[in-house]
């Protein structure tokens, strides 16, 4: 048990807790390095649906012993209490705590009177749908009667002054079509906020990262990296400057010290040297931006071609897909090595990747397609995409499309080939989250709600693996302790069942993985096979060579 002491050291305040049985994920651990017979492992792992521990804050008088125990009225459907995150007021007179509801359509901020046992909200944020709580931010000013919050509640995520007295906002202090990414500082002495945002700058990648401050009265809002690319910073302990790193894909970092104040360039501090690299033939992979599914909405994604490109042949098509809600994943910043594209497009593939609709600083709009909808995968957005990059290079064979990715990705590139055969040909699926019912309770109660309904066996692989009619391969670590193999294991009993055929690859030891050396091995052969038409050579044979 978690206990705060009052400033005054009169009170103390902890948690009543109602436990509830744990669920736990076994493994069977096949071919232990240490002995011959195989070992069992297990793992605390609550599932979507699963009952959750009850908290209820309670204040004690040291004195005296008496307990102040409040009604659970405003926080009696928990997913969670952040009871151990609990803030005794400076003036010993009430704690504050957070709650954030079951299915998450309501986060309150609390405040339990240590007087009347009453409790009130600070702040309280509903939605229709869901309160990302994964974008998380709150200041409480060391005067006591503010603090700072942020939210979605706009359609863009941004920060908002509150009035403890009354729980209401007093005003918003950032606002537009545009996303405040993450809170670097609060200077309460000169009331400055130091943050990072993306999607101010309109003639840019609405994705790139800069670095802004502003005024606690919204005003006096400045650029402190003003150069085009996606930005990394590091602030002086005296916030007087900053080094800034900036890059782009096709761009090599440069770094340089700036005014924190203005973001002028005070000096270079280096700029990256790629002559070598572009020497040997190193091509950069190409930003392409097309509609989207709505025909309006921009999607932007990459375009990896293989360095002996010749644009007078054909080349199929790899998409690798990780479109998880919650970020967004086509790399913005220089790379000269992408584990995921590079490799596989030198055995003679064009490799793609997009953030379509439902990945996350574009609008609340963009990501909440993803609501109770993770099978979506936003690839209407991407099949659109890619039908206008092969429009524009006809050496992009549109008929000869495959995908491939791991854990969201593993579930999405399984998905593609059930609900959009017509456009993908083949699959790749490592370790997918194909049942959103197997997964972890945060991330699916979260996207796909509470309670558990038939949206979770819509969005099923499992249940809809009936559907499969192009070449599938599945791969799985035994000790997969993010994502329950049993998952994957699920969706082959159904194909089994649905008489499919279908590849599987258990990597035995293997944890959350895209299938290690050897599942590298079986993916290239796997897409040579079902994209070129043809027999890759034996791997034991060009070992021994």
């Amino acid at each position: 048990m978690y206990i705060k002491w009052s400033p005054d050291s009169k009170k103390v305040a902890a948690n009543k807790i109602r436990p509830v049985q744990k669920r736990y994920v076994y493994y069977v651990e096949s071919s232990p390095a240490d002995q011959s017979q195989p070992k069992l492992h297990k793992q605390e792992y609550a599932k979507p649906g699963d009952e959750l521990p009850f908290y209820i804050p309670c204040i004690f008088d040291v004195e005296t012993g008496k307990a102040t125990i409040p009604s659970t009225e405003l926080f009696s459907n928990q997913y969670s209490l952040n009871g151990n995150e609990m803030k005794w007021n400076d003036d010993s007179k009430a704690i504050t705590f957070e709650y954030n509801q079951r299915g998450h359509q309501v986060y309150r901020i609390l405040e339990l009177s240590a007087e009347t046992g009453k409790v009130r909200p600070l702040v309280e944020e509903t939605s229709d749908k869901y309160v990302n709580y994964a974008r998380y931010f709150r200041h409480d000013l060391k005067d006591g009667k503010r603090l700072i919050w942020m939210s979605e509640r706009d359609n863009y995520e941004h920060l908002y002054m509150y009035d403890r007295a009354s729980g209401k906002p007093l005003y918003q202090i950032t606002k537009g079509d545009w996303y405040v990414r993450q809170v670097v500082k609060v200077d309460e002495e000169k009331e400055l906020i130091y943050f990072t945002a993306n999607g101010i700058q309109k003639n840019e990648d609405p994705y790139f990262i800069r670095y802004y401050r502003i005024g606690f009265d919204g005003k006096g809002m400045t650029d402190l990296t003003p150069e085009t690319g996606m930005h990394r910073a590091w602030f002086s302990e005296d916030m007087k400057y900053l080094v800034d790193t900036y890059s782009m894909v096709d761009k090599a970092p440069e770094t340089v010290l700036r005014d924190a104040s203005n973001g002028k360039v005070i000096m270079p501090i280096e700029k990256a040297d790629i002559s070598k690299l572009l020497a040997e033939g190193w091509k950069a992979p190409e930003v392409f931006v097309a509609k989207g599914r709505d025909g309006k909405t921009d999607m932007w994604g990459l375009i990896q071609r293989p360095t002996n490109f010749d644009p007078n042949k054909k080349y199929p098509i790899i998409e690798y897909i990780y479109q998880g809600p919650g970020s967004q994943y086509v790399p913005k910043t220089f790379r000269p090595f992408d584990y995921y594209m590079t490799p596989i497009a030198e055995l003679g593939f064009i490799v793609v990747m997009v953030d379509g609709m439902g990945t996350s600083f574009r609008s609340r709009e963009f990501e909440n397609i993803c609501y109770k909808n993770l099978k979506d995968a936003g690839l209407p957005d991407h099949i659109a995409w890619i039908k206008a990059a092969a429009e524009k290079y006809p050496y992009m064979d549109i008929d000869k499309v495959g995908i491939y990715g791991c854990s969201a990705g593993g579930q999405e590139s399984t998905a593609a080939v059930l609900f959009h055969p017509e456009f993908y040909k083949c699959a790749y699926s490592a370790c997918g989250c194909h049942d959103n019912r197997m997964d972890k309770i945060w991330w699916n109660e979260l996207w796909m709600s509470y309670p558990i309904g038939d949206q979770y066996k819509e969005s099923s692989n499992v249940d809809n693996a009936h559907l499969l009619s192009r070449p599938l391969m599945l791969v799985v670590g035994e000790l997969d302790d993010n994502v329950d193999p049993a998952s994957t294991m699920q969706v082959v009993n159904a194909l089994i069942k649905a008489n499919k055929d279908f590849e599987l690859v258990v990597i035995p030891g293997a944890h959350h993985t895209v299938g290690e050396a050897f599942g590298e091995h079986k993916r290239y052969d796997f897409f040579i096979r079902n994209l070129w038409g043809t027999n890759p050579p034996k791997w034991s044979e060009l070992e021994q060579r």
